[in-house]
């Protein structure tokens, strides 16, 4: 049995027993660099990593009902058919990236069991499922300051009546690229690739050095 306990890390908690392996964050190696991200929970701009996800990049034809019905039975959410937006069940997300293409990712850290699912249902099928967790972590921005220092970097409107909740972009910030999805209570989470993880948490920690020593008034 897998171990589906929520599991969020600050960047200075790099390690976790997963189904009998130790993993790694992505953000391991500048851990020390963001650890004043999370120091305090109130303050203006505060940073928490999801690590751990399961993420599989799945590609197939949207109009296919077999295609349709093999990702609602794997995941129990409907294949999100409007570009840029985002469907949910209770265990995955599934954000559009093309209209042809998407993202699915788990709400709970776990090994991967979707992509082997989807290959048995879609046997025959034109379609490519890849298992891409390990090469992506996962990080959940919160405070008043969360898009301002989003736009230091990032050329995308984030004004709350623009960026709504389910919704979800592909963008950069500075230069890595980033999936990001904005989040019912205000908070904005980010999905960064592993070989960026370590230029992304050094410089957001530039971008948001000026907002640490502010609370959430």
């Amino acid at each position: 049995m897998l171990n589906d306990a929520k599991v969020f890390m600050s960047p200075s908690t790099t390690t976790s027993l997963l189904g009998g392996v130790i993993m790694e964050s992505p953000l391991a190696s500048a851990a020390v660099v963001m650890a004043p991200l999370s120091s305090g929970a109130h303050q203006a701009f505060h940073v928490r990593e999801r690590p751990f996800l399961e993420m599989i990049n799945v590609k197939g034809d949207a109009a296919s009902d077999v295609f349709l019905a093999a990702i609602k039975s794997a995941t129990g959410a409907a294949l999100p058919l409007i570009p840029n937006t985002v469907s949910e069940s209770d265990d995955y997300v599934i954000y559009w990236l093309a209209p042809n293409e998407w993202l699915i990712q788990s709400t709970q850290p776990r090994v991967p069991v979707v992509d082997a699912a989807l290959r048995q249902l879609l046997t025959g099928q034109f379609v490519a499922v890849v298992d891409v967790s390990s090469g992506n972590t996962t990080l959940v921005m919160s405070g008043q300051k969360v898009r301002a220092v989003l736009k230091k970097g990032c050329p995308l409107d984030f004004h709350p009546k623009v960026f709504t909740p389910g919704q979800c972009a592909q963008s950069h910030y500075f230069k890595t690229g980033v999936v990001l999805r904005s989040l019912a209570n205000g908070d904005v989470e980010v999905i960064i690739r592993r070989s960026f993880a370590d230029y992304f948490g050094r410089i957001l920690a530039d971008a948001a050095e000026e907002y640490l020593g502010e609370s959430i008034r």
